[in-house]
C-alpha cells in the first residue's frame, strides 16, 4: 500500500465547480509535478467541504487545514509555503466554524453518511484504501460464515428499500430472486442516472467504486447469480474508468472471477455503458439495452426475478442501494434500522439544488422533515426571500408548497402528498418562480425523453406540452385546465411504464396548489411571477436618466429616446430579453 505524507482534498460541488475548482485541481497537480512533490502528496476529489460559498476550497491532512478563495494563479505559492516549507498560509483560511458540531463532509449535525462515508476520504483507484476503511470486510464475513438465506434475513431486519425511486423492500426482491430455479442468474446495477441535476449515483461511483461492488457481490452470492452487469451512462466517463479500475483491482485480490476467497461462490462483474437515454433508467428498458436491443420497456408480469435478462432471473438494484449492503452486514440490520423512520429505514442522497444558500451534494436519515433540509443544511432561501414550493423526485416529482414544509421526508409521507422519492433530485424555488414554467420544464424534459412505444405517453405527453406552452406564451384558452386535468388521469393508468405513469406529476400537483396561477396566465392573461414572455412587458419609468445605455445594448433596437431624456420601449419590437433590465444603473426599467 502506497503512503503519503499529505493529502489534499479538492471540493468538486457544484458552487465550486462553477468557481473553477477543477482547474485548480490541475494546477495543484501540476505543481506537485513540477516541484518533485507528487509522490509524497495526494491529491483527490470530494463534496461538501462545507465553505462553497467563499470557493474553491481545499482541506489538507493530516493537519487539517481548510483552504478557500483559492485560485489557480495561488496554487504556486501555496504549495511552496504549505508543503516545501511548512507554513501555513494565513491568507487563505476559512473563516472560523459557527457550528461545534461541524466536521469534514457533515457541513451540518442533520447529516449522516453511510453511502458517502467513503468520499472524498480514500483514493477511488486504490483498492488498498477501501480495504483500510474495512472495505471487503463485509464480503468476508459473508462467505466466512453466512448461508445466502441468512444473508436475505439480515437486509430485510434492516428495512432498506430500493433507492432508484420506487422504494421496494431490497430483501423481498432478493428473495424472489433467489426461490427462481433457473440458471444462471444476474445481479444488475442501474447507474443509468438521468435525472436533470442529479449527480449522486455519479459522486459514489467514483469516489467509492468498491463499496457497490461488494454489494453487487454479496447480493450474487444471496440469490445464487453468477454475473452482474454495472449499466452506466456515457456522459460519466470518470465513473466508467474509476468502475473498470476497481474491477480489475478486485479480481487481481481474489474478490471477483472464480472461488472468491477460496468459498467455492464465483461471481463476476461487467461495464456495460449506456448511450444516455432516460427511459432506460426503467428495468425492463434497461435489461434490452445490455442485451443491444432498443432500449424500450415491456409489460410485467413476468418482473425480471423470474425472466429478466436474457429470459433468465435477475435482480435490479442501483448504485445507492448496492452501496449500503456492506454497512448492513458489517454493522448489523439493527444499527441501520435505527436511522430513519418506521417504514424508510436509513439515510438517503439527494442532490440539493435551487434557490438555497447551500446547494449541492447531501446524505440525510429518512424522516427529516423539508424545513430541516432548507433551512438547517441548506441554510435558507437566497437573497432572504420566501419559499414558494420544493420539487422532489426529479422531472417525475410533484411540487409541494410552503404549507408542506414540515412534513417528513420519507416514502408513504411523500406519496401521500403526491410527490415522490425517486433516486433524488430536491430543488427549492423561490417567489419568484413561475409554477406554470416548471411544469413546462418538466414536461419538456419527459416527452423529449420518451421511448415512445406506447401511445398514452408518446401522445399525451406532447398534448400536455403543447398546452403548457400554450399557456405560458399567453395564449391559454377556456378548457386548458380541464384538458390537463384529464390527460394526467389517463396517461399515469394507461402509460407502460414508470416514465408515463410519473410524467404527468410535476403538472398535477401544480394544478393541485398553485391552480391560480394556471388561471391567471389563461383568464387574466398575465403571469404572476413575471417569468413568462409571453404574458409580461417592459416599462421604462421616471427614474430613467437617459444615459443610452440600455438603447446601446438592445439587440433588436426596441429603445428610442434623446440622450438625458427618459427612453421608451416598443412593446412590438421587444424580444423580451431582459438585457435592458441588466444593464440599467438606476432601476428604471420595470416589468409589468
Amino acid at each position: 500500500m502506497k503512503y503519503f505524507r499529505s493529502h489534499v482534498l479538492v471540493c468538486v460541488d457544484p458552487e465550486c465547480l462553477s468557481k473553477g475548482a477543477h482547474d485548480v485541481l490541475d494546477a495543484l497537480n501540476d505543481e506537485l509535478v513540477a516541484q518533485g512533490l507528487i509522490d509524497e502528496i495526494q491529491v483527490l476529489e470530494t463534496s461538501r467541504i462545507g465553505g462553497c460559498t467563499v470557493g474553491p476550497e481545499l482541506m489538507v491532512y493530516p493537519e487539517g487545514v481548510h483552504y478557500v478563495g483559492v485560485s489557480v494563479d495561488d496554487v504556486p505559492y501555496l504549495v511552496e509555503e504549505h508543503f516545501l516549507k511548512g507554513r501555513v498560509v494565513k491568507k487563505f483560511l476559512a473563516p472560523p466554524k459557527t457550528n461545534t458540531d461541524e466536521e469534514l463532509g457533515a457541513p451540518t449535525s442533520k447529516e449522516v453518511r453511510v453511502v458517502l462515508r467513503n468520499c472524498g476520504k480514500i483514493d477511488p483507484e486504490n483498492i488498498d484504501d477501501y480495504i483500510a476503511e474495512d472495505g471487503y470486510a463485509a464480503l468476508e464475513k459473508v462467505l466466512g460464515g453466512m448461508t445466502p438465506e441468512q444473508v436475505i434475513e439480515e437486509i430485510l431486519a434492516s428495512g432498506l428499500r430500493g433507492r432508484g425511486g420506487a422504494g421496494f423492500p431490497t430483501g423481498r426482491k432478493w428473495q424472489f430472486a433467489r426461490a427462481s430455479r433457473a440458471t444462471p442468474k444476474y445481479m444488475i446495477c442501474n447507474a443509468d442516472e438521468g435525472d436533470p441535476g442529479a449527480f449522486m449515483n455519479r459522486r459514489v461511483l467514483e469516489g467509492d467504486p468498491h463499496a457497490v461492488l461488494e454489494g453487487m457481490i454479496i447480493g450474487g452470492y444471496a440469490v445464487g447469480a453468477s454475473r452482474g452487469y454495472i449499466y452506466c451512462r456515457a456522459e460519466y466517463p470518470v465513473a466508467v474508468r474509476t468502475l473498470r479500475i476497481a474491477i480489475d483491482q478486485a479480481r487481481a485480490y481474489g474478490l471477483l472471477g472464480e472461488n472468491i476467497l477460496g468459498s467455492g461462490f464465483s461471481f463476476d462483474i461487467e461495464v456495460r455503458v449506456g448511450a444516455g437515454a432516460f427511459v432506460c433508467g426503467e428495468e425492463t428498458a434497461l435489461m434490452a439495452s445490455i442485451e443491444g436491443k432498443r432500449g424500450e420497456p415491456r409489460p410485467r408480469p413476468p418482473f425480471p426475478a423470474v425472466s429478466g435478462l436474457w429470459g433468465k432471473p435477475s435482480n435490479i438494484n442501483n448504485v445507492e442501494t448496492y452501496a449500503n449492503v456492506p454497512q448492513i452486514i458489517l454493522k448489523g440490520a439493527q444499527w441501520f434500522a435505527s436511522m430513519g423512520t418506521e417504514k424508510s429505514k436509513g439515510t438517503k442522497t439527494f442532490a440539493l439544488a435551487g434557490d438555497v444558500n447551500r446547494t449541492g451534494l447531501i446524505e440525510v436519515p429518512l424522516g427529516i422533515n423539508l424545513r430541516e433540509v432548507i433551512y438547517d443544511v441548506a441554510q435558507g432561501i437566497k437573497d432572504g426571500k420566501k419559499l414558494k414550493a420544493v420539487q422532489i423526485g426529479g422531472p417525475m416529482g410533484g411540487c409541494l408548497p410552503e404549507a408542506y414544509i414540515d412534513r417528513p421526508i420519507d416514502y408513504e409521507s411523500l406519496a401521500e402528498a403526491g410527490t415522490i422519492m425517486g433516486s433524488g433530485g430536491f430543488v427549492v424555488m423561490d417567489e419568484d418562480t413561475c409554477m406554470v414554467d416548471i411544469a413546462r420544464f418538466f414536461m419538456e424534459f419527459t416527452q423529449d425523453e420518451s421511448c415512445g412505444k406506447c401511445t398514452p405517453c408518446r401522445v399525451g405527453t406532447r398534448r400536455m406540452l403543447e398546452i403548457l406552452q400554450r399557456i405560458c406564451a399567453g395564449e391559454g384558452r377556456h378548457g386548458d385546465i380541464e384538458m390537463l386535468e384529464d390527460l394526467c388521469k389517463w396517461i399515469k393508468i394507461t402509460s407502460l411504464c414508470g416514465l408515463g405513469q410519473g410524467a404527468p406529476n410535476p403538472v398535477e400537483s401544480t394544478l393541485k396548489h398553485f391552480r391560480h396561477e394556471y388561471e391567471a396566465h389563461i383568464y387574466e392573461k398575465r403571469c404572476p411571477a413575471k417569468v413568462c414572455k409571453g404574458l409580461i412587458r417592459y416599462e421604462i419609468v421616471d427614474a430613467c436618466t437617459g444615459c443610452t445605455v440600455c438603447a446601446r445594448n438592445c439587440p433588436v433596437n426596441a429603445i428610442t429616446g434623446q440622450r438625458r431624456q427618459k427612453h421608451v420601449i416598443d412593446p412590438n419590437v421587444c424580444i423580451r430579453c431582459g438585457i435592458c433590465e441588466q444593464v440599467c444603473n438606476f432601476n428604471a426599467i420595470v416589468i409589468r
